[in-house]
C-alpha cells in the first residue's frame, strides 16, 4: 500500500511521537496547539469522516532542518516558483498530492487538469477541510491564497476560472507538495473527476494530441499506449509492432463546452480512417485508427458517427477500418512524449 494508513497518519499528525509534536509541548509548559478538522485517506483510498487533529507549529529553524531551501522559501516564506519549472506542472501519474510539511492529503490526480499556466492546477481538493484560505494583497492585486489547514504551509492561490464541475482553479507550487503514486484510485474515493474521458488512436500520438489540445472544451490530454498484451510497455517496445498496443491520446473534456459527437468529428478529420495500420509514412499496428469507448453511450455514438461517415462517401468506396472497442488499460507514455510538439516548437510530426 503506497499511502500511509489512517492509523499511522493520525499518529503522526496528532503528534503522538515527539518528532511531530512541533515545538508546542504541553508537558514542558508551552501552549497547546489549536485543533483543526481534517479528512484523511484510509487504506482503501477512501476519504474519511472529519477528525480533529492538532495544528503543527514549528519554529523557522525547525522547518529549515526538515525542508530543502526551495521548499522552505515557498511553503514557509510564501514565495512562488517559476512557471513550467516545478516537477508536478506536467505530471500525469495517478495518485495523491500531499503537503510537503505535514503530509496532509491535499489533491487527487483525478482533479488535476492542464491550465496552461505552468503550475500544477486542480479543480477541487481532496477535502475542503484540508485547505484554508485568506486574502493576499501583495503585488498590488487581490488574490485568495490557499494554505494547508494543518500546518499553514503556503500552497498557492485559487481562482474562479477553472473547469466544471467546480469552476475553480487551485494553482499550486510543486515545491509545496509530495506525491504518492497509486495505480488506480478506488471508485469510492473522493474526489473522483466527474469530467468524462475519451480515448482515440489516429496515428502518431504527437500530432493527434496537438490537434485535440487546440479544441475548446478539452481540459487536458495525455498520450500513451492501449490495446496490447504487454504490461507497462515502453515506447521502444511498442515501436517493434509486437506488443499490440496502439499509440493513443486520452482526452478529458468539459461537456458543457463540447460533446462527444464533436470530438468524434475532430477525430475523423485529423486522419485517414481507411488505411489499415498506417497513417502517412507511419506503418504498424501501433498507428491503427481506433476508438476506445468509456461507456455504452460512447460506443453507440462512435458506431453511429462511423456509419454516417461511411454513407457520406467522403472516402469514396473505401471502407472505414477504424476499430471500436471498450477502453482497455491505459499506460502513460514516457514524459518526453507528453505535449511533444509543443515542447519542440513543431507544427506536425514530420516537419
Amino acid at each position: 500500500m503506497i499511502m500511509m494508513s489512517v492509523t499511522g497518519l493520525i499518529g503522526s499528525l496528532c503528534g503522538c511521537n515527539g518528532a511531530n509534536s512541533g515545538g508546542a509541548n504541553p508537558l514542558a509548559g508551552g501552549p497547546i496547539p489549536a485543533k483543526v478538522n481534517v479528512r484523511l485517506i484510509n487504506d482503501n483510498g477512501e476519504v474519511t469522516e472529519p477528525i480533529f487533529v492538532r495544528k503543527i507549529v514549528k519554529t523557522p529553524a525547525e522547518w529549515r532542518r526538515q525542508l530543502t531551501a526551495e521548499q522552505f522559501s515557498i511553503a514557509r516564506s510564501q514565495q512562488t516558483e517559476r512557471p513550467f519549472c516545478g516537477i508536478f506542472h506536467d505530471h500525469k501519474k495517478p495518485g495523491l498530492y500531499s503537503c510537503v510539511c505535514c503530509r496532509l492529503p491535499l489533491f487527487s490526480s483525478d482533479a488535476k487538469f492542464d491550465s496552461g499556466t505552468g503550475w500544477p492546477s486542480f479543480f477541487q481538493p481532496v477535502a475542503g477541510e484540508n485547505i484554508s484560505s485568506r486574502l493576499d494583497n501583495s503585488h498590488g492585486i487581490v488574490r485568495t491564497e490557499i494554505n494547508c489547514a494543518r500546518c499553514d504551509a503556503h500552497l498557492g492561490h485559487v481562482f474562479n476560472d477553472g473547469p466544471q464541475p467546480t469552476g475553480q482553479r487551485y494553482c499550486l507550487n510543486s515545491a509545496s507538495m509530495v506525491f504518492s503514486e497509486q495505480k488506480v484510485l478506488p471508485g469510492t474515493s473522493a474526489p473522483i473527476s466527474t469530467l468524462p474521458k475519451a480515448t482515440f488512436g489516429a496515428g502518431c500520438f504527437w500530432g493527434v494530441e496537438a490537434n485535440f489540445r487546440d479544441i475548446r472544451g478539452v481540459i487536458s490530454t495525455a498520450v500513451g499506449y492501449a490495446g496490447g498484451r504487454t504490461k507497462n510497455p515502453t515506447y521502444k517496445e511498442v515501436c517493434t509492432d509486437q506488443t499490440g498496443h496502439a499509440e493513443v491520446v486520452q482526452v478529458i473534456y468539459d461537456p458543457t463546452q463540447i460533446n462527444y459527437d464533436l470530438l468524434l468529428l475532430a477525430f475523423w478529420n485529423m486522419h485517414n480512417p481507411t488505411t489499415l495500420n498506417q497513417q502517412g509514412p507511419d506503418v504498424g499496428t501501433q498507428y491503427r485508427s481506433v476508438i476506445f469507448y468509456h461507456s455504452p453511450q460512447q460506443k453507440e455514438g462512435a458506431i453511429a458517427s462511423r456509419d454516417r461517415l461511411q454513407r457520406s462517401k467522403k472516402w469514396g468506396n473505401r471502407s472505414i477500418v477504424t476499430e471500436i472497442s471498450p477502453v482497455p488499460e491505459f499506460y502513460y507514455a514516457e514524459e518526453y512524449h507528453q505535449k511533444y510538439l509543443e515542447k519542440k516548437g513543431l507544427r506536425t510530426c514530420h516537419n
